[in-house]
């Protein structure tokens, strides 16, 4: 058996683990849980989603999503705003205040990844974001059902699945 520690996929799972470990601890210190910004990062991102898109988004249960953002309804950092076009749909936004907060909390994720990245060269950073991007292009494609790698260079079909892509459309 491999020596796991030197398989490229249990480095990359624990860096990201690790930096996760790290910014919550930073993050703790203003008042807000791993959820809540998750929460804020994605409606930031994405602002009006519906509450089952963020629930896919954050790869939660649609009432898990649900009762996040009824806390952060509570604390004034997000509303809920009816769908013009179909009342059954409601779109939640950050408030100004999220907004703040948000900012807040990115300036402590960029100081928790140069932390992180501070052993290495601005060439070898830009060198990493770059393969980084390379290989999430291909696990994007692959989770949208397009064949990757091996298999596009063989010309193989897309194998179907269930399920909804990363994008939110149904997956073939």
């Amino acid at each position: 058996m491999p020596n796991t520690d030197e398989y490229i996929g249990v480095v990359i799972s624990d860096v990201a683990r690790l930096l996760r470990t790290e910014f919550d601890r930073r993050v703790r210190r203003l008042g807000i849980t791993r959820g809540q910004w998750l929460v804020l990062t994605r409606l930031h991102r994405h602002p009006g989603a519906s509450l089952s898109e963020l629930a896919e988004m954050m790869e939660v249960e649609k009432a898990t999503a649900g009762r996040m953002i009824d806390r952060l309804v509570a604390n004034g950092w997000v509303a809920r705003r009816i769908q013009r076009d179909d009342r059954r749909v409601k779109r939640v936004f950050l408030t100004p205040e999220a907004e703040r907060v948000h900012k807040r909390i990115w300036r402590v994720a960029e100081a928790t990844v140069e932390d992180a990245l501070a052993g290495l060269s601005t060439r070898e950073s830009k060198q990493l974001m770059s393969l980084l991007q390379r290989v999430k292009k291909t696990l994007v494609t692959a989770v949208d059902g397009a064949p990757t790698g091996r298999a596009a260079a063989a010309g193989q079909k897309p194998v179907p699945r269930a399920g909804r892509g990363h994008n939110g459309k149904a997956a073939p």
